[in-house]
């Protein structure tokens, strides 16, 4: 099993609607969720990538937090019963009211390794869970399995392997889906109400976490979908080789977070230097600072909207509260606790709320989110680019 990183800021599943819709981009598809560090103490080193889902809705606080005694208790007792101590030490964490708390199995911890550098075993589908269990295709990748396989989003997925997923969590469905690469899986699938039955064979996959695309007037569009491992620095590449003059835009729409170091690199290529965030691990509080030499003289303006979450968030809130970047979009997600992750003795792993983390004004933003400084619920880009545009008069 990969080494326990001592520190995580992880999404869950996000209602929207009437919609569980997946914050873990596809367990079945790419990585991202969250931030981690290493279990020594140095803040600047990344750990590991891990991130699930969970049934609670946006919004509400997230102090609570489960024993760790009395979840270690429940998984060995139940394991020395030949019960699942996976299910007992859930169990625990879900009476708790720990809103982000949750307990993986060996197989299911140790496949995040791959996600670290954007990649993963499985057939390249995203996923969604609907308020009645129904679980849907949300998204396919191109060139993938699922893609291959003629899937589209709106498919509802019935079974894996003959093994029904309804009712299932989303995390149930990712264990099912995922499997070492060239091996086969049968998918039973029901597309406006009929059935079909697909066999697609596993493969490597990977998504580019960073694009980039230059408009017109030469204003640099900078795409963030995940801050998996390299992400900071290609944005920090991408800074560099923008127009001389031209404006920026750091799209963060959608990003469900990642590694917390990768975050703070993305944030040093607009900074020099300073605070990015504060976060504190049961009442002992730690500080996050930007590497120095960023570009702090082009015009820059963020995108941001329901879907920006954790390290994403962390970004945000430091570019607005040290006035580098307007912010346009809609409200953020509203994901600033940390979780630390605990081995159990039957080799399960639970993570537990242990504490927050802080803009550098000091606003928490678990349970509240980011309000941008302009909102836009739908032509957000041209909305951004007028702003930019301004801004770029008025130098």
């Amino acid at each position: 099993m990969p080494g326990l990183p001592a520190l995580c800021l992880r999404p869950r599943d996000l209602r929207r609607g009437a919609a569980l819709t997946l914050a873990f981009l596809a367990a079945v598809g790419t990585a991202a969720g969250t931030g981690c560090w290493d279990r020594a103490d140095a803040v600047d080193t990344a750990g590991v990538l891990v991130t699930r889902t969970h049934d609670g809705p946006p919004g509400a606080p997230g102090a609570a937090t489960a024993d760790r005694e009395a979840v270690a208790r429940a998984a060995a007792e139940a394991a020395a019963e030949g019960k699942s101590g996976k299910k007992a030490a859930q169990d625990v964490v879900s009476r708790s009211g720990d809103r982000w708390g949750m307990v993986y199995d060996q197989n299911e911890y140790a496949a995040f390794a791959e996600d670290l550098d954007g990649r993963w075993t499985g057939v390249g589908l995203w996923a969604e869970r609907r308020a009645d269990g129904r679980i849907e295709v949300d998204r396919v990748q191109p060139g993938s399995p699922a893609s291959r396989a003629g899937l589209r989003a709106g498919d509802r997925l019935l079974s894996v392997d003959g093994q029904g997923v309804t009712g299932r969590s989303v995390a149930d469905v990712v264990a099912l889906l995922r499997g070492r690469a060239d091996t086969p899986v049968v998918l039973g699938l029901s597309r406006a109400g009929a059935g079909l039955t697909e066999t697609v064979r596993r493969q490597q996959l990977r998504v580019d976490p960073v694009t980039v695309r230059r408009l017109a007037d030469g204003v640099t569009v900078i795409k963030v979908a995940s801050f998996t491992r390299g992400s900071g620095e290609r944005v920090r590449a991408a800074v560099r080789a923008a127009p001389p003059g031209a404006g920026l835009m750091l799209d963060l729409r959608g990003n469900p977070g990642g590694l917390v170091t990768e975050a703070v690199t993305a944030a040093s290529a607009f900074l020099d230097g300073g605070l990015v965030a504060t976060y504190d691990v049961r009442g002992a509080e730690r500080a996050l600072y930007a590497e120095p030499g960023g570009d702090t003289a082009r015009p820059l303006v963020a995108l941001v909207d329901g879907g920006t979450m954790s390290a994403a968030e962390l970004v945000t809130g430091a570019l607005q509260d040290r006035g580098r970047a307007v912010t346009v979009g809609s409200r953020t997600f509203g994901k600033g606790s940390v979780q630390m992750p605990t081995e159990l003795p039957d080799g399960s792993v639970a993570e537990l709320t242990v504490g927050t983390y802080r803009t550098p004004a000091g606003r928490s933003l678990d349970g509240s989110g980011i309000d941008p400084d302009l909102s836009a619920a739908e032509g957000t880009e041209e909305r951004a680019h007028k702003v930019l545009g301004g801004l770029r008069v008025g130098r």
